[in-house]
């Protein structure tokens, strides 16, 4: 147990979000997801490296992935919250200021993925082994970006009174609340949740040799566990269907549907692919096809008598 004298007595708020460059502004949110994307493809090279592939492909494909995971992100999160942009007092060019915040991980990843692909499709490569060499790598950029709204003193939880309580100033302070209430650190939360399933992911990879997308159905099945309880905590304004929030909805449907496919997937395609290259399907722990050599029975055998022979040898090897 820790004493209670070395746990602290809450988590303080940055209290600036911004910094200036001469006239050029350095925005908190902007830089933690810079660096998530930075720790993503250094992780993704190793592990696509590991995979038997280039890891300069890698960078390749985050130059598809990447803007297409950033619009689709905004896009999300604007069609999800467009009070404050459409609305009575909203101001629609802030749908575009992408540095103030507002990112929803949906978008980003559905996107994100949509951009992947056409990536792998140039360069010839297989898509599922790339979104498995990718999702630990995923999960901790999600991590590290979430820093930004720490930064931004947002999305945080109700009220509370344990040790690690987060300050908000008066600035952020939610209508309705005193001043020096302290609130649950959903950012530390979802930072905890996604850097232990990262290191699950990496370590279910090389325990039972995951392959065919099942590494990424399992970060997407670990990511919207944690984004579902999460939810339940935070206490920012969101649409709701049925008295829930729409992003617990979310976690609800993808997970369920990522549980699914993980199942069926690893039905049809046991063990991990032998090459990265785009229609290679053949798991690794299967056996190899060694020749067996023919004995020498000493008996000629003409051409017309071998064709057949061979051809005969040929379907049982399809089959």
């Amino acid at each position: 147990m820790i004493p209670a004298a070395l746990l602290p007595a809450s988590i303080p708020s940055p209290p600036n979000s911004v910094w200036y460059l001469g006239p050029l502004p350095l925005r908190a949110y902007a830089l933690a997801i810079l660096a998530g994307i930075v720790v993503a493809a250094v992780l993704t090279q190793r592990r696509w490296k590991d995979r038997g592939g280039d890891p300069d492909e890698v960078l390749e494909i985050a130059f598809w992935a990447v803007p297409f995971g950033i619009v689709g992100g905004r896009l999300y999160h604007v069609i999800t919250s467009p009070d404050a942009y459409f609305g009575a007092g909203g101001d629609p060019w802030k749908a575009f200021a992408i540095w103030e915040g507002g990112l929803g991980i949906w978008g980003a990843v559905a996107l994100g993925a949509v951009g992947a692909y056409i990536g792998c499709r140039r360069l010839g490569v297989s898509f599922p082994v790339f979104a498995d060499a990718l999702a630990p790598g995923l999960l901790i950029a999600q991590a590290i970006g979430r820093l930004g709204n720490w930064f931004n003193q947002e999305l945080f939880g109700g009220p509370t009174t344990l040790p690690w309580g987060l300050e908000i100033d008066a600035a952020h302070l939610p209508a309705g609340f005193e001043a020096g209430t302290l609130f649950h650190p959903t950012f530390l939360y979802e930072m905890l949740w996604n850097l232990a399933g990262a290191a699950l992911l990496i370590w279910l990879d090389r325990r039972f040799r995951l392959g065919h997308g099942r590494v990424f159905w399992l970060y997407v099945l670990i990511y919207t566990s944690g984004r579902l309880w999460i939810e339940l905590v935070r206490i920012d304004e969101a649409h709701t269907i049925a008295g829930l929030r729409v992003n617990v909805w979310m976690s609800i449907i993808v997970g369920l549907g990522a549980l699914v496919a993980f199942l069926v997937v690893g039905r049809r395609h046991p063990g991990r692919e032998t090459s990265t290259r785009a229609g290679s399907s053949t798991p690794q722990d299967a056996p190899d096809a060694t020749p067996v050599p023919a004995q020498d029975t000493g008996t000629p055998v003409d051409e017309a008598d071998e064709a057949p022979a061979d051809s005969e040898n040929a379907s049982a090897a399809e089959q």
